[in-house]
């Protein structure tokens, strides 16, 4: 029996597995965010409970003890604890946007830049390198408080194992890494002016729990391993290995991903290059700021339930009778495949006419012509597998396929935890059939005519993206 462990923005997931990955049980909690004035934020101590309470749930329902655990899950951010693993102050989410004052400044005066060719990492609000630099100025005693500035999965791991602070190098890709030495950079700590505070970062390894887990959750001394967070973590647990193939997880977070042996770091400056477990292997990775989020408002803001949205999609037509949405609804602008920490969400063509459905369609489509501008900035040429929240809905899948023009390989089920798992059996020299564990559960085809369409929409979303880039810097 093997346990995967997903630590998700809203939402903390533990799954388990049989040898063959067939999915056993599923426990799930969700967890808050205090978003505050451009500031968001997570209780630790409510995260940490939640792992807590869904391993103990799941591990209940299975009928074998667990052989082996992976930990996953939401990266960027930044928290922070003490020499114990336990919170100094909140969380601060990678949906944060209080540092976007000194992403301005870099973008202004070339530190972004030079950042991005040392390390293939585009920095954001809500990346450790700006809050980093922002508590720095702002609650310098917080950060001397402090024994380690960790990724969400670190943290958890440090409590259930005991063992000391630590990090993987996926998650340390963003911003510090450099991907060729898979070390610290320390010129591009000091460009940040957080030398005196490079003590914080994590060790870089591939965290093992030597002497197991402790206890709580999992059986005392279960074989536990932590990474890579969640975007990897889905790429390994939807088959996504081969250069050229990639990954669209439709999640809180609407991230494409690209595995490649390629390391390019001209270019726009934009998203980042994830190292991976296999050294001269990265993914290319476009996570834009807004996902599924983005259409939860719409759904909020217009009365209509989760329930609906085939139906609705269903009765209105592609182009969705006019109606046009940008989707960059986060409080800190976009991050993939651009930077533009000012951008924000924009309604068109709506009238007197217009209905529920065409406001649910225009919001899809937006977002299906992020997708397409991120997976094409990050170079997928192969196949294309597709996960997350998102998949729920057939209709939905059926309208990316059509904006994307390309046939969609279907992952369902808890992706992240299935590929923590096997990042976990590899660490520790576990046998399992990836190709089993990762085999899609549809393939959703796109209609020819509704593709063209929508390839002219696509170049009408990228010409109004310009304009409104444009006017986010005035």
């Amino acid at each position: 029996m093997y346990v995967g462990i997903d630590v998700g923005t809203s939402l903390v997931k533990a799954a388990a597995f049989d040898a063959t990955g067939l999915q056993l049980a599923v426990s799930s909690r969700p967890v808050g965010l205090k978003p505050h004035g451009g500031v968001v934020e997570q209780d630790m101590e409510e995260v940490y409970g939640a792992v807590v309470a869904v391993l103990g749930e799941v591990t209940e329902r299975v009928p074998e003890p667990v052989e082996l655990a992976g930990l996953t899950g939401q990266g960027d951010g930044v928290w922070l604890v003490d020499g114990e693993g336990r919170p100094v102050r909140s969380a601060a989410s990678w949906m944060d946007g209080r540092a976007h004052e000194l992403v301005d400044r870099w973008l202004a005066d070339g530190t972004f830049e030079t950042v991005f060719r040392r390390t293939g990492s585009a920095m954001f609000p809500g990346c450790p390198g700006p809050l980093l630099a922002w508590l720095d100025s702002n609650e310098p005693k917080t950060l001397d408080a402090a024994r380690a500035a960790l990724y969400c999965k670190d943290m958890v791991f440090q409590r259930l194992t005991g063992a000391g602070p630590a990090t993987d190098v996926s998650d340390a890709s963003m911003p510090f890494l450099d991907p060729r030495t898979r070390t610290y950079d320390d010129e591009v700590v000091e460009l940040l002016g957080l030398t005196h505070r490079r003590g914080l970062l994590a060790p870089v390894s591939d965290p093992l729990a030597t002497a197991g887990a402790r206890g709580e959750g999992l059986p005392s001394g279960t074989r536990i391993a932590n990474g890579p967070y969640d975007l990897p973590a889905c790429a390994l647990g939807a088959g996504v290995t081969a250069p050229g193939d990639g990954l669209l997880i439709v999640g809180t977070c609407l991230a494409g991903l690209v595995a490649t042996t390629e390391l390019d770091l001209t270019g726009e400056p934009a998203g980042l290059y994830i190292s991976t477990d296999r050294p001269g292997h990265w993914l290319r990775a476009m996570p834009a700021m807004v996902g599924t989020a983005a259409l939860d408002w719409v759904l909020s803001t217009t009365g209509v339930r989760h329930d609906e949205v085939d139906g609705l999609l269903s009765e209105t037509p592609p182009g969705a009778n006019g109606v046009r949405v940008l989707p960059y609804f986060a409080p800190s602008g976009e991050r993939a495949p651009f930077v533009e920490p000012r951008l924000r969400a924009e309604l068109t063509g709506v009238s007197l006419e217009s209905t529920r459905g065409d406001l649910v369609r225009a919001t899809c489509e937006g977002i299906g012509y992020a997708a397409r501008h991120c997976l094409e900035a990050a170079g997928l040429t192969g196949a294309l597998a597709v996960c997350g929240g998102g998949t729920r809905s057939p209709a939905w899948m059926r309208l990316l396929a059509d904006v994307l023009g390309r046939p969609l390989r279907v992952v369902e089920g808890e992706v992240g935890a299935r590929g923590a798992v096997l990042a976990a059996a590899e660490r520790y020299g576990v046998p399992l059939d990836a190709a089993e564990w990762t085999r899609p559960t549809r393939i959703v085809e796109p209609d020819p005519g509704r593709a063209a369409l929508y390839t002219d929409g696509y170049q009408e979303h990228l010409a109004r993206l310009t304009q409104a880039r444009a006017r986010a810097r005035t």
